[in-house]
């Protein structure tokens, strides 16, 4: 595990995004979309018994961009971008603030153990519990892939095409981060 120390992320020195899949007969004409989160901070506060440590997170809802979309149709314009951002602002997060509060930490104990995060995640204006287990390593790279199920937080999924085109319930967050004291 990483020494212990207070470790600040955001933008400036870490990643998080969010990959979305599409699904329905419709799914051809839509992407898969990988969307950066180019505002946020997070504090961790590792302790050298991972019981003893926490994780805070704060993201600004309305710092979603679309980075790519994927095996699409046809590929992804200006305008495509500014229109799945309004969307996501008014029918998934209604700027509502996004955050999440570790409960406990635990594991991480030996190479290749997981540190699973359990916590509050508030998204769309609810919070609810999440679980998430994180890979890292003794140089402190933290990398993990966190299956979000948006109708637990009562986000109706994306529909386009009259339905045949859907955003799939499940979208995962990414984080890909270097924990350095400094």
């Amino acid at each position: 595990m990483s020494p212990a120390g207070t470790f600040h992320l955001g933008p400036e020195n870490a990643s998080l995004q969010v990959n979305t899949y599409r699904e329905g007969a419709g799914a051809k004409v839509g992407h898969d979309l990988v969307i950066d989160v180019t505002r946020w901070e997070a504090t961790i506060e590792l302790a050298a018994d991972p019981a003893g440590s926490s994780i805070r997170l704060t993201v600004d809802p309305l710092s979603l961009e679309v980075r790519e979309g994927r095996r699409g149709f046809k590929p992804l314009t200006g305008k495509d971008r500014a229109e799945i951002a309004k969307t996501i602002d008014a029918k998934v997060v209604g700027g509502s603030p996004i955050s999440f509060t570790s409960r406990s930490v635990r594991g991480g104990a030996g190479a290749g153990s997981p540190l699973v995060v359990e916590g509050d995640l508030s998204l769309a204006g609810q919070t609810r519990p999440i679980t998430a287990e994180l890979a890292m390593t003794d140089d402190g790279h933290v990398t993990g892939t966190i299956p979000v199920t948006q109708t637990t937080w009562g986000i109706k999924p994306y529909r386009g095409l009259m339905g045949a085109l859907k955003v799939r319930d499940d979208v995962e967050v990414v984080i890909d981060a270097r924990l350095t004291l400094g």
